[in-house]
């Protein structure tokens, strides 16, 4: 009966995977098909000849290089932003002592049920008022810290013993020579994965930079992708080729990255 119910899970496990990759796959497979093969019925599945011209006709018709340097420009500065204050601000919550430091931390945890669609047209308005719409700090300044992320790396860094603070403080060291030498070191795997959902998250962002630009040289690989699929009309073996051109690289870092993610996230700390 065990040795059923293993298989019996291998095999569940096995359909979810293909069931969860084929989009992807094809994806891949129907950028390369001519316009006859993608569109075609019952649907085809590897197409006979690659065409790897719909790559080039992809760059040709809509510049996707200008689209990828936006969208690594704003995601590189928001993820260096977003991990800088997030671990100065974790440090602070989590080893220094300062009044009503129990009211900031629940004042925070409180901000984290407000969901991101109620709070950004005002975000909009302070940008416009203060003439930043249609530039690059108006797609990087509302993204320079993350409350979720500082609470995540406060609890990370909770899991750190007290005894290397206070003996670093005893050597003489700053705070910021502190969390340079040693909490920096101590906490890398939840700093990588900090970085890296930061920058999936700035590269797939969409609503907010449709909001906030209006010149194509500022477009993000998403909206340049939307903006491409109504341009391109029927060609759909093009849009799958731009649409190619936005993910694989941002699947190419999660695999890379991928096992920083789980240690980052599954290891609570440093336990003394």
């Amino acid at each position: 009966m065990k040795k059923i119910i293993t298989i019996a899970s291998y095999l569940f496990i096995f359909l979810l995977g293909i069931t969860t990759l084929f989009p992807f796959v094809y994806m891949l497979l129907a950028s390369l098909m001519s316009y006859s093969e993608v569109t075609s019925i019952p649907p085809t599945l590897i197409p006979k000849n690659f065409q790897w011209a719909n790559y080039a006709e992809v760059f040709e018709k809509a510049p996707f290089l200008r689209y990828f340097i936006n969208t690594v420009i704003v995601s590189l500065a928001t993820t260096v932003a977003t991990v800088l204050t997030s671990i100065f601000a974790a440090f602070a919550l989590s080893s220094l002592k300062f009044r009503f430091k129990g009211l900031v931390v629940g004042v925070m945890v409180s901000l984290l049920m407000v969901p991101y669609e109620s709070i950004i047209f005002t975000n909009y308005n302070t940008i416009a008022q203060l003439g930043l719409l249609d530039t690059y700090t108006a797609l990087i300044i509302p993204f320079l810290t993350s409350i979720f992320y500082i609470y995540y790396l406060m609890g990370y860094l909770k899991g750190i013993p007290d005894t290397y603070y206070k003996a670093a403080k005893i050597d003489g060291a700053s705070d910021l020579e502190f969390i340079w030498r040693i909490l920096v070191p101590m906490s890398k795997p939840a700093l990588v994965t900090v970085a890296i959902l930061t920058f999936i998250s700035s590269w797939n962002s969409f609503l907010w930079p449709l909001l906030v630009t209006n010149s194509s040289d500022l477009r993000l690989l998403n909206n340049g992708l939307s903006a491409f699929a109504t341009e391109s009309g029927s060609d759909v073996q093009l849009q799958m080729a731009a649409a190619t051109i936005t993910v694989v690289p941002i699947l190419i870092i999660y695999l890379i990255f991928r096992k920083e993610i789980i240690r980052g996230v599954a290891k609570n700390g440093i336990k003394g």
